[in-house]
């Protein structure tokens, strides 16, 4: 893939495996909210962003570890990776309970995808911690996942080189969205339909 001349963070690809219009919004127009989810995420995140390192039980714990793929043209930082013996096992940190998933497996496997680059290991797999519900599920790094992976930081990519912005989904996925104040779904959706009934109404 062609590289753009900033690294893509690690967590746009959750972003836009999401909603690629939310992505947009906070990596395009640096547009960001706050809701219960997005503070209770922090919150999260405020124990595991501290740099640490410690073993245990012959297990060695990296906790906010910096993470970089030349080939993708990534950067990040792990929540936590367990080193057994010298494999990298990355853990992603996600508040609330347990849930679906897809969309933070994602993002795990481009962790992992930059861990390999790193140690010039393979790393088949890690896992996703839900601190609500203290549920840890593991995650098998496909080559299906994989090639999610390479196609998301694609997307990201034209997103940020072009500058644009794609059009509301205005569904579900909107419910619980941080950016719904600024994204305005249902408003802008009603305006592209009225539009469109617009031209079709003079069309011959």
């Amino acid at each position: 893939m062609n590289e753009p001349t900033d690294p893509i963070m690690i967590s746009a690809l959750e972003h836009y495996s999401y909603c690629p219009r939310q992505c947009a919004l906070i990596h395009v127009e640096q547009v960001w909210g706050e809701n219960l989810y997005t503070m209770r995420g922090r919150d999260v995140h405020e124990n595991v962003d501290m740099e640490s390192s410690h073993d245990v039980a012959g297990i060695r714990y990296e906790r906010a570890l910096p993470l970089w793929s030349k080939r993708l043209n990534l950067i990040g930082k792990a929540d936590l990776v367990e080193f057994h013996g010298e494999t990298p096992y990355p853990v992603e940190y996600k508040s609330g309970r347990h849930r679906d998933g897809r969309h933070e497996a994602l993002q795990l496997c481009a962790q992992a995808i930059c861990l390999e680059e790193m140690f010039g290991v393979a790393v088949e797999k890690g896992a996703l911690f839900w601190h609500g519900s203290r549920e840890r599920r593991e995650v098998v790094f496909t080559d299906v996942i994989r090639e999610h992976v390479e196609k998301a930081a694609e997307g990201v990519f034209a997103l940020i080189a072009q500058s644009t912005v794609p059009p509301p989904v205005n569904d579900k996925r909107c419910t619980h969205c941080s950016l719904k104040e600024s994204c305005l779904p249902a408003v802008v959706a009603e305006k592209d339909r009225s539009r469109r009934v617009a031209r079709e109404l003079f069309e011959i």
